[in-house]
C-alpha cells in the first residue's frame, strides 16, 4: 500500500510507522486522516506484522490538527450537520488506532499535541524522547477534548492528573510525563527508536493469538463505559467553538496575548 503522508517500514514482525508530513510539523490533516484510518484496515487482514510503532519524521511526533488544511478552512462556511460530520474524522482515527489488533508503541519524539497526543493516548504503550513534550491545548483554545481521548488519558493518569493535564492545557516534560505513568519508558533523544524496537521486539516474539486476545481484552475492560459520555464528544466540541470565548481564544492565539474569558 502506497502512502502519501505516511512512511511504512517493515522490520521483520514489526512496522514502523511515521507520521510523514516534517515540513507541517507532522500535523493531521485530511489526507493524513485517512491514510491512518486505510492503514488500520489493512493492519486487520495483516497476520505477518505483530507489533506496529509509531512515530514522526524529523523532529516531532505530531503538533496536532492542520489549521491551513483547505477542508478545514470549509467549515467556517459549513451547516452544523456538515461540521458534525466532519467531525467524525478524529475519533474514527484514534478508535481505529486504538482497535489495532497488533501491539502498539507510539516512540514520541519531540512535540506530541493535541491530535499527536491522542494518537500516543491510543497506543498501548508509550516511550518518550527525554526531550519530548505532550500536551492538550484544547482547553486553553476554549475547547473540549474531543476525539474520544478523554478516556484514554484518564485511564492513563488518573482522573486527578488528566483534570491537571487536560484543563490547564500544557506541554508537559518527559520526567512529569514519565511519574505521572503516561509514558511507560523515558529514553535520551538519539535511543528512542532503537529502544522502540527493543520493546517491539519483545512483545513480537510471543504468541500472537494470546497476546492479541490479552491486549483486547485489557481494552475491553478499561474502555468498557468509554461510550456511554464519549459519543457526544463531538456535539460537545460543536458548542464549545460557537462561544465567544472560542472567539477570543482564537484571536488571542493570532495577536500572541493571553485570553480573558467571560463564559459566554
Amino acid at each position: 500500500m502506497t502512502f502519501q503522508n505516511l512512511l511504512v517500514e517493515k522490520r521483520g514482525a514489526v512496522s514502523v510507522v511515521y507520521l510523514n508530513r516534517p515540513e507541517k510539523l507532522n500535523t493531521l490533516n485530511q489526507d493524513l486522516h485517512n491514510e491512518l484510518f486505510a492503514l488500520t484496515e489493512a493492519l486487520h487482514e495483516d497476520t505477518e506484522t505483530r507489533v506496529v510503532v509509531f512515530t514522526g519524521t524529523g523532529k516531532n511526533f505530531s503538533a496536532g490538527s492542520d489549521l491551513t488544511d483547505p477542508v478545514m478552512a470549509k467549515q467556517a462556511t459549513a451547516t452544523r450537520l456538515e461540521k458534525l460530520r466532519y467531525m467524525k474524522k478524529g475519533p474514527r482515527t484514534i478508535s481505529s488506532i486504538y482497535g489495532i489488533n497488533q501491539i502498539t508503541i507510539a516512540a514520541i519524539n519531540g512535540y506530541a499535541l493535541g491530535g499527536g497526543a491522542c494518537i500516543a493516548s491510543a497506543c498501548d504503550f508509550r516511550m518518550g524522547a527525554d526531550n519530548c513534550r505532550v500536551g492538550f491545548p484544547e482547553v486553553g483554545l476554549a475547547m473540549n477534548l474531543s476525539w474520544v481521548a478523554l478516556p484514554l488519558c484518564v485511564h492513563l493518569i488518573g482522573p486527578a492528573r488528566a483534570k491537571e493535564m487536560v484543563i490547564l492545557a500544557r506541554k508537559e516534560k518527559a520526567e512529569t510525563l514519565l511519574k505521572w505513568g503516561f509514558l511507560d519508558q523515558m529514553v535520551p533523544e538519539a535511543q528512542l527508536l532503537d529502544e522502540a524496537m527493543k520493546m517491539a521486539e519483545l512483545y513480537a516474539a510471543q504468541p500472537p493469538i494470546a497476546a492479541q486476545m490479552v491486549k483486547r481484552s485489557v481494552n475491553a475492560i478499561s474502555s468498557a463505559l468509554d461510550q456511554s459520555i464519549m459519543h457526544m464528544d463531538s456535539d460537545q466540541y460543536l458548542y464549545a467553538v460557537s462561544s465567544e470565548d472560542f472567539k477570543e481564544a482564537t484571536q488571542a492565539f493570532f495577536e500572541k496575548r493571553d485570553s480573558t474569558f467571560q463564559g459566554n
